[in-house]
């Protein structure tokens, strides 16, 4: 969708280890970068988008907390 007329879906989602990707990116489109600085470049693909944060981190090798923490400071300067 053409960024002007994107509108985002539920701006106060709060994000934790257990919410899954897709809801994410649906939300917050511009979380992208993050997720493939840890490895996860297939973020599209129907397994990545239905794990959670906890299980991509585990996946990848990624403390969930530092990730949560360095997403959440991310998506506040974006």
């Amino acid at each position: 969708m053409h960024p002007v007329f994107y509108e985002r879906m539920d701006s106060s989602m709060e994000i934790t280890r257990d919410t899954v990707i897709g809801e994410i990116v649906e939300n917050y489109p511009e979380a992208m970068p993050v997720f493939q600085e840890i490895g996860m470049h297939c973020i599209g693909c129907a397994m990545a988008s239905g794990e959670t944060v906890e299980q991509a981190c585990a996946v990848h090798g990624v403390d969930p907390d530092e990730f949560l923490d360095y997403l959440t400071k991310y998506l506040k300067t974006v």
